[in-house]
């Protein structure tokens, strides 16, 4: 598929994942008898102006993270921890939807509850995926903007088919282990493709394997994951994994993945073939005080003949433990299509909680 009829296809449905693991740590509403109650929230808006081939656009709209509430509860009781999250994303961009001036819709993103004890976990609902979720939430663009077609009334793509698949949203029985001196294994069975009529006759399996490791000032986080399943005919399997180091204020990160039958986009969706595609992201970062610079270079490399990359860098300014300034520049690339390379400007900023 050409890489416009990819973007294009996906601009009514793409939100990318929450910038970190399952609930922040938000504001506490309520504290007593065991139970609490909290919610955080997240918002974002950018200025953006693109320059592709002859077609120069502005616009203000939201960067790769959606703008977001949720909500967290927790009880103890019995011996065990009980909790549960639901998050509800929304976009500033109704205005530019089809026949849409004003969208009232909510994307339910999570919706899920946890049991908590010696055991580990055991988490049931719809939450991000197992497969590549380390890759995206340890991209450092994610508060920016990355990849941005045009005209979407949604979220940018940030490295979404410029170094990674999104782990999106799904329901999912998950158990995840103790923390074993940092080494921690998540797996669980979600919910398999089905769409156009297609059937799965077993559930699709995903795995994480996470180790982190902090001496001395020096941060170390790996991954590896996996995904397997099968719809119709088609086998899907798939491989995510990536590193990050840190040390005073400096930071390594790199991630790629090696599937066959799964979405560059999606990586929850079978395709209908068995094509396979490959990717990485390289970032580095530096800290100092109150602000943060990225570089960064992504591709994607889809075995039917075509390539997406995406290189460029951001500055983060942190006015305060909640605000943010963001600018960013990025150059995307599609080789093997008739697409344009599209240069991106983006300031903005990050409000959270």
């Amino acid at each position: 598929m050409k890489n416009k009829n990819i973007l294009k296809a996906l601009l009514p449905t793409l939100v990318s994942a929450v910038c970190v693991g399952h609930a922040n740590a938000g504001i506490t509403l309520y504290d007593q008898d065991g139970t609490t109650f909290s919610a955080d929230g997240f918002l974002n808006a950018f200025y953006t102006y693109q320059d592709q081939g002859n077609k120069e656009t502005s616009r203000v709209r939201m960067g790769f993270l959606p703008n977001y509430i949720g909500f967290n509860a927790g009880k103890e009781l019995d011996g065990l921890t009980l909790g549960a999250r639901s998050s509800f994303w929304v976009t500033i961009n109704d205005v530019n939807s089809d026949d849409k001036k004003t969208d009232n819709g909510i994307d339910v993103r999570q919706f899920y509850a946890t049991v908590d004890g010696d055991f580990g976990q055991v988490l049931f609902g719809k939450d991000f995926g197992l497969y590549a979720r380390s890759n995206i939430f340890n991209d450092e663009l994610l508060m920016g903007v990355g990849l941005a077609p045009q005209g979407t009334s949604g979220t940018t793509f940030g490295n979404i088919t410029t170094g990674y698949p999104y782990a999106n949203p799904n329901a999912q029985i998950t158990y995840r282990t103790p923390d074993f001196n940092g080494l921690k294994l998540a797996a669980g069975i979600l919910d398999p493709n089905n769409e156009s009529g297609r059937n799965s006759s077993k559930p699709r399996f995903e795995t994480e394997l996470t180790y982190a490791l902090d001496m001395n000032g020096l941060g170390l986080m790996t991954w590896l994951s996996a995904a397997a399943g099968k719809t119709d005919d088609v086998s899907s399997r798939g491989v995510a994994y990536g590193a990050r180091v840190s040390y005073e204020g400096l930071a390594f990160t790199a991630s790629g993945f090696n599937q066959k039958g799964i979405s560059a986009a999606f990586a929850s969706n079978n395709l209908t073939s068995a094509d396979k595609t490959s990717g990485y992201l390289t970032q580095v970062s530096y800290e100092y005080g109150k602000a943060k610079g990225v570089l960064s270079y992504g591709l994607t490399d889809n075995k039917n003949g075509t390539k997406n990359n995406l290189r460029g860098g951001a500055l983060f300014y942190s006015l305060n433990s909640n605000l943010k300034l963001v600018g960013e520049y990025t150059v995307h690339k599609a080789k093997g299509t008739q697409t344009d390379n599209t240069d991106t400007f983006a300031v903005g900023a990050v409000f959270s909680w």
